[in-house]
């Protein structure tokens, strides 16, 4: 990072202004950084990476567990590569452009840790947890063992297959948050555990829930399956570029992520994992020729389809890389921090549905308020402050789920406080 002595200086005024007339607020915990600039609490620094976006900063965007903008060299190649396509189609993209998705595919298997020949370059989460849920065969009477906090998209992939072909899905339910920190891990694995029967042939978990930002014990969810001869899907939609992995160290047999969500990718961006004794077992949602059977590839087998997202996906990584992913979740873990612990100081009646201990989570919280319709919040947040957030409705509970990214400033989410704090339900 350049010298920021005269741009810390302006900096420094920004966030004064944006902070006047508040209460002092309590510094969060310290989060584990590695060392150098880029601590969480290093503005000078997060400046600098704020600055790499393109934004209205008209309105504060904290919905990023739906979509995030790309920094600004990213929309640039894809901007540049959807031009070039323009040129000339069926040269530009087919000859030209097209085959960088195997540099993609590479650069994002050795980030992801994990062969490239077990990746498959997808749209998003849902295509490439659909082509996990729906290649598997199944029959009449097998089990499948999820839970009722999945994402709702899956659930019903899920019961699609039920009412087509008559298996049976079961979906566990667990308290908001888990009740101990430290046995967390413990609870989860064995809700699972307890769930098992001798007709469970699939376990479908989320690595981070996207309802609180819960994380899952995946690998032991994970080794228990195994033991058992049970297939193992993860869905990874808010995990990937989120906060450090290895997909070698998970022990799943399918794994689907968005891209479009933290490694800043353009919108229609993901991947499907699968174990690679599996492609060739596995079907396609797109039939594809006997010769692909045993190539990852076959899942990428859609027609006609711009080159141009998945090929600045390269340029994605290496925004994420220069950041460093260490770097990355202690500035979020420490952004979640600062807005719920000065929400729960100032605001009667706030609970957060959110373990607050960092290792069970990472940029999104959820927060409730005792006797607060969330579904009346949230567009008061909007019409009021412009604020985006996300309401949560669940048969269990309600919430406002908050999503802040690396371009989010403290003085954004200080104002969400003073928004919350101003509410007057009514």
């Amino acid at each position: 990072m350049p010298d920021l002595s005269r741009r810390s200086l302006l900096a420094a005024g920004v966030f004064a202004s944006l902070t006047v007339a508040r209460p002092a607020l309590a510094k969060p915990a310290p989060i584990a950084a590695p060392p150098g600039p880029g601590a969480p609490d290093d503005e000078d620094f997060w400046r600098e990476i704020q600055g790499a976006f393109t934004l209205d900063r008209t309105m504060i965007n904290l919905n990023n567990g739906g979509c995030c903008p790309t920094p600004r060299v990213v929309h640039e190649a894809y901007k540049r590569y959807l031009d070039q396509t323009n040129e000339a189609p069926p040269y530009e993209m087919w000859e030209l452009l097209e085959p960088g998705v195997e540099t993609v595919r590479r650069n994002l298997a050795e980030e992801a840790g994990c062969d490239p020949e077990e990746l498959a370059i997808t749209r998003n989460a849902s295509e490439g947890l659909q082509i996990a849920q729906l290649g598997l065969d199944l029959k009449p009477g097998d089990e499948v063992l999820t839970t009722d906090q999945d994402y709702p998209r899956m659930l019903d992939t899920w019961d699609q297959r039920a009412r087509r072909d008559g298996i049976v899905v079961k979906k566990l339910s667990f308290p908001v948050p888990p009740p101990s920190d430290a046995d967390r891990a413990v609870q989860l694995t064995a809700l699972f555990a307890g769930g098992i029967t001798d007709k469970t042939r699939v376990i479908h978990l989320c690595h981070i829930t996207n309802l609180t930002g819960q994380i899952f014990p995946v690998r032991a969810i994970c080794d228990l399956a195994r033991e058992r001869g049970i297939v193992t899907i993860v869905d990874g939609a808010h995990a990937f570029a989120h906060f450090p992995y290895k997909l070698s160290d998970l022990g799943c047999d399918y794994y689907g992520t968005s891209l479009h969500k933290w490694l800043l990718a353009p919108v229609g961006t993901g991947f499907l994992w699968m174990r690679k004794d599996r492609i060739e077992k596995h079907w396609g949602m797109q039939p594809t020729n006997i010769a692909k059977a045993a190539d990852i590839r076959k899942f990428e087998e859609i027609g006609t389809h711009p080159a141009a997202a998945h090929d600045a996906i390269a340029e994605a990584l290496v925004f994420h890389q220069g950041i460093g992913s260490a770097r990355k979740i202690a500035r979020l873990r420490w952004l979640r921090a600062r807005w719920s612990q000065a929400l729960l100081a100032r605001v009667p009646g706030s609970k957060m549905l959110t373990s607050a201990d960092p290792a069970q989570g990472g940029a999104i919280g959820t927060f409730a308020i005792d006797g607060v319709d969330v579904t009346k919040l949230v567009p008061y947040l909007w019409s009021k402050w412009r604020i985006q957030a996300t309401p949560i409705v669940h048969a269990q509970f309600q919430g406002v789920r908050i999503t802040p990214n690396v371009y989010t400033t403290t003085g954004e989410l200080d104002t969400l406080v003073d928004a919350v704090a101003a509410y007057k339900p009514g």
